[in-house]
């Protein structure tokens, strides 16, 4: 299983939080944890990686993807 970090412009509460972590764990084969404290999320991806659909996602929910990266070491540090 593939890891993403997907850092997210725009999310300031709660709320946002759970408006983007619904519109990620949508996408198939995907799971997302999402922190609008961080103005991150970590995504697990089972199966093919589309960057894409992540992107359009995040956009459709109201908030701007910054950067994916991939996800290194136990806490994300790269």
């Amino acid at each position: 299983m593939m890891k993403k970090v997907v850092e997210i412009k725009g999310m300031s509460c709660e709320h946002c939080q759970n408006r983007v972590e619904k519109a990620l764990n949508a996408l198939p084969g995907i799971t997302a944890e999402v922190s609008f404290k961080k103005g991150r999320a970590v995504i697990s991806v089972a199966g093919e990686w589309n960057e894409e659909a992540v992107t359009k996602a995040i956009s459709d929910a109201g908030y701007e993807v910054v950067s994916i990266t991939d996800k290194k070491g136990l806490f994300g540090r790269k």
